[in-house]
């Protein structure tokens, strides 16, 4: 029986072969699968009344949503579409502060409502891109 500490290291190998592997449209899907996760950890430990553990997944989720999403876009090309979302990333992780000050689950499930919209639409351009490939080189 694997340690929770051999778990870990070995969850982490898998994870980082993803992401070395990864297209860029992938990696964003699994940044937004990281924000969900998140997301749901705090509504979960707000059920439970953990207060630290809410806070950590909190403040995982609108890391995730700053140093990941938000910081990704690239305004120069992406232009209006680019704006728009910095300005719902913005929105998410000043509604997840002001969510996790209240324990309102309630707006915590918008922003997983919110990602996982997001999500769904970066996995079909992922979806795409794969296929794309997969005709050029045959």
């Amino acid at each position: 029986m694997l340690s929770a500490s051999a778990a870990r290291a070995y969850a982490n190998v898998g994870l980082e072969t993803g992401v070395t592997a990864a297209s860029p449209h992938r990696l964003i899907v699994m940044l937004y699968d990281g924000a969900i996760e998140a997301v749901a950890d705090a509504r979960k430990h707000i059920a439970n009344g953990a207060q630290g553990a809410k806070g950590a997944a909190v403040s995982r989720a609108v890391g995730i949503i700053e140093q990941g999403l938000r910081a990704s876009l690239d305004t120069a090309k992406g232009a209006d579409i680019a704006s728009q979302l910095d300005a719902l990333y913005d929105y998410m992780a000043r509604r997840l502060t002001l969510a996790s000050l209240r324990d309102d689950a309630g707006a915590m499930a918008e922003v997983g409502k919110l990602l996982a919209d997001l999500r769904s639409a970066w996995q079909t351009i992922a979806a795409r891109e794969t296929t794309t490939k997969a005709l050029h080189a045959a």
